[in-house]
């Protein structure tokens, strides 16, 4: 693991967090969905904060909120540099930014497990992690480099064969 691999993906998360955040915006706009203070729930019970009325509480809710964000696309970044890349590493990466959020949520008793969640909500949720996802691993791709040959380049179809491409 390198400090290029944490660096960039440092940055991934913040441009991942970013991408969400306005993702988050415009479908509360259309849907009238109000703000979540579940981060600063979070983060104030991790922290043995006192508990404050949600009004208090939008510093703590942003802290959160854009610090699991970026601080999550440094092992975005470490996966970039591993070799999980693409949108496959997006995909694995996207598991994990679910499950940590769960872990804290759920850990701390602020949060309920997601399947008793009303669908709109569970679909809510999955859509802006995976926006999350994968712009973080879009800019963490782009910014730390890979194994060599990580991905194999693009050919076309009809050049591809078994041979040239064999299964490991």
């Amino acid at each position: 693991m390198t400090g290029n691999a944490l660096i960039g993906g440092l940055a991934a998360g913040l441009a991942g967090v970013a991408a969400m955040t306005v993702g988050e915006k415009l479908e509360q706009m259309v849907s009238g969905r109000p703000n979540s203070f579940v981060p600063a729930h979070t983060l104030e019970r991790l922290l043995g904060l006192p508990v404050q009325p949600d009004s208090e509480r939008r510093a703590l809710n942003w802290t959160m909120h854009w610090g699991q964000g970026i601080l999550l696309g440094a092992a975005r970044g470490v996966m970039a540099e591993k070799g999980f890349r693409g949108p496959i590493g997006s995909f694995l990466f996207l598991n994990l930014r679910l499950l940590n959020d769960q872990t804290l949520e759920n850990v701390t008793g602020v949060g309920a497990p997601p399947w008793t969640w009303p669908v709109d909500e569970q679909a809510l949720d999955i859509v802006h992690k995976a926006v999350y996802a994968y712009v973080t691993g879009a800019v963490a791709d782009l910014l730390v480099p890979g194994p060599p040959g990580v991905p194999r380049p693009v050919v076309p179809w009809a050049e591809r064969s078994v041979s040239r491409f064999p299964v490991r």
